[in-house]
């Protein structure tokens, strides 16, 4: 019992951030991201550590704990791991090896991790944490921004360009574009939430040609549309997305009309994770079906049963292109980013 309560104690950061997220106290992926910087933080400057393998262990016990708290929440988890990719790097650059000139045997056969002992002990190591940490934090700040800076490689004049719901990235994209170019914009509503009445709403008060058309439209409507532009709550390692519901129907349109579609998304949101299935529980989280159907059927109700689910899974043959601060990939490249932004040792925690 004392060491159940030990362990919660120890845990009271992460504890706190799971339930923040699960009562939309923190909501948006941004608001996560930052969330989970302070997090680290705190852990990094003044946790209970001495070694980077102790460091290592006390952030994959916290990865452990949000995913099997929030399976479809990758963000925090998506952060952590790039941490601890980045204490490795930090620890070989503590112990001078980083320097060393390795071989493409060592780096494709990873053999340069089996002369690394992360439980040696370097001071210079939680300094050098922190400040990158503090880098991280204005990159976090900043890529809204950078990816913004991009519209106008992307959107031109006279165009007509289609999105889905609401995301404050795709909507700074293309207020951003509207600074120089006149074009217009279709926002398929996103039912049942409807978030796209906010959206279409805050891009005709900056002045954007704008048309608000229902989710049954789409098909009809993509045949006008030059580019479709969205965001996504996760890109997944195959190059795949888990998007708001409704993205594949939007993306199958556009595939049929030939029409481009670009992801607008942060880094933190690549997660280097597979899905066996869409319907998988780790996968998708239900909604109340009250959204979505008359409570005027009465008695009918009680002889449905009717799913309301939040996420799509958008295969990666109907994207064409991500869109992040470092610019623009195609979907095969994504395993590339991820390798950059992961360790592969860090993948099964």
């Amino acid at each position: 019992m004392i060491t159940m309560i030990q362990n919660r104690e120890n845990l009271s950061d992460v504890i706190k951030l799971i339930s923040d997220i699960k009562h939309k106290t923190v909501y948006s992926s941004y608001d996560i991201a930052l969330q989970t910087e302070q997090l680290l933080l705190n852990l990094i400057s003044e946790g209970k550590w001495k070694t980077a393998s102790e460091l290592m262990e006390l952030v994959k016990t916290r990865i452990r704990c949000i995913s099997h708290s929030l399976p479809q929440e990758a963000i925090s988890s998506n952060i952590m791991l790039h941490i601890l990719k980045v204490i490795r790097e930090e620890f070989e650059l503590a112990s001078k090896k980083k320097g060393e000139a390795l071989s493409l045997h060592h780096i494709v056969m990873g053999s340069n991790e089996n002369v690394l002992d992360y439980s040696e002990s370097f001071s210079s190591l939680k300094s050098s944490l922190l400040e990158h940490l503090s880098e991280y934090e204005v990159e976090l700040e900043s890529s809204a921004e950078n990816i913004a800076t991009q519209a106008l490689e992307h959107i031109h004049t006279n165009e007509t360009i289609l999105t889905l719901g609401q995301s404050k990235t795709v909507e700074l994209f293309l207020k951003s574009a509207a600074k120089k170019r006149a074009f217009n914009v279709v926002v398929v509503e996103g039912a049942p939430l409807y978030n796209g009445h906010s959206m279409a709403e805050n891009l005709v008060k900056n002045g954007i040609s704008t048309i608000l058309i229902p989710d049954s439209a789409v098909f009809a409507m993509m045949s006008r549309v030059n580019k479709v532009i969205i965001g996504t709550h996760a890109i997944l390692a195959n190059g795949g997305l888990r998007a708001i519901n409704g993205t594949h129907t939007l993306a199958l349109a556009a595939k049929r009309y030939s029409v481009p579609v670009m992801v607008l998304a942060h880094m933190f949101k690549f997660t280097p994770t597979y899905i066996g299935s869409h319907d998988h529980k780790s996968f998708n989280i239900c909604a109340s079906p009250a959204n979505v159907i008359p409570q005027a059927l009465g008695p009918v109700l009680n002889k449905v049963s009717v799913e309301n689910p939040i996420y799509d899974y958008v295969p990666p043959e109907l994207v064409t292109l991500f869109i992040t601060h470092q610019g623009g990939n195609s979907p095969s490249y994504v395993y590339r980013i991820l390798s950059e932004l992961y360790h592969p040792d860090d993948y099964d925690i």
